[in-house]
């Protein structure tokens, strides 16, 4: 039978080798060349990661498992695709594989729980772009039906699947005998202007930490919050940032660290690199214990709360 409904499942992207972190830079920066520091850099983190970004491999598996968990449970017919903002398959790419398939139906979502137009709001301007690009496809145009999904940090499976893995990171703490850690929620910082501007994205993110911390069982005492990864334009950022919050925990005494990065949803170099290697060496020369929650990646938790985001959005029609 053929699939009736289209899943595009949209994600940053990544370089997929060593020789391709200069062109993905390139754009990113929207054509803007990046000097050659900045290009070894960023090239010697993929390296100390793999040599690659595993972004892309991973959002696969999530397709996969999405596309597994809709097709039990629903009676319709679900294909999930996946399209990269800054690589290889780009959106474009991809909006093209399935105006080709013939499929008319299309739920988007983007590998981000929050809005902001610097993340949602740019995902959805390439898919329009792509959309209107797709001239040798009049007939799919004309009859396409596409649902946008926005912010989705409230969906209560999203909660119970972070706060699980945040449970089961304390209670591998505890029998290691690693001092009760302090649970740090992290998400990737923005320039401050957005939400001058009215951007809800910090909003969003702290409004997700209490929901996450309600729904782990934590109280006020046993949890804060900081964005990492910002940014090294002149401008500034969200903050407090991770380096900042992890030397305050340091001088007030506290041994022990659970980072928590519910900004993102599958490994990749803000994670693998910003936390498990430059943190972790920050914490050791402040002499605190970092240990990390597992990134949802393809979970199965994570899966059924993706799924539910999909039914609720169709219920929504």
């Amino acid at each position: 039978m053929k699939p009736t409904t289209a899943i595009l499942m949209m994600a940053y992207g990544g370089p997929d080798s060593p020789e391709s972190v200069e062109p993905y830079l390139l754009d990113v920066r929207g054509g803007r060349p990046t000097s050659p520091e900045l290009i070894e850099e960023i090239r010697h983190r993929y390296e100390v990661i793999g040599g690659k970004s595993p972004l892309l491999d991973i959002t696969r598996q999530q397709a996969q498992a999405l596309e597994n968990e809709l097709n039990l449970t629903s009676n319709s017919l679900y294909k999930v695709f996946v399209g990269m903002r800054h690589w290889h398959p780009y959106i474009r790419e991809t909006v093209a594989d399935i105006a080709a398939s013939g499929i008319t139906k299309v739920i988007a979502i983007c590998m981000t729980p929050f809005f902001s137009r610097m993340s949602i709001g740019t995902y959805y301007d390439h898919l329009d772009r792509a959309i209107s690009d797709q001239t040798n496809y009049p007939d799919w145009q004309k009859n396409l039906s596409i649902t946008k999904i926005g912010s989705w940090y409230s969906n209560h499976l999203f909660h119970k699947a972070i706060a699980t893995n945040i449970q089961e990171s304390l209670a591998i703490a505890s029998k290691k005998g690693i001092p009760a850690p302090i649970v740090l929620f992290t998400a990737h910082s923005l320039p401050v202007i957005l939400a001058e501007q009215g951007d809800p994205y910090a909003q969003q993110f702290s409004h997700l930490v209490t929901l996450v911390a309600e729904a782990a069982g934590l109280s006020q005492s046993q949890y804060e919050y900081c964005f990492q990864s910002a940014g090294a334009q002149n401008t500034r950022w969200f903050g407090p940032s991770l380096e900042e919050t992890l030397k305050k925990f340091s001088i007030s005494g506290k041994k022990s660290v659970l980072i928590a990065p519910i900004g993102f949803l599958s490994d990749h170099v803000e994670i693998l690199y910003d936390i498990d290697v430059e943190a972790k060496r920050l914490s050791n020369q402040l002499n605190l214990q970092l240990i990390r929650i597992s990134s949802p990646n393809d979970h199965l938790l994570f899966i059924k709360a993706l799924a539910n985001i999909i039914a609720e959005s169709e219920q929504s029609l």
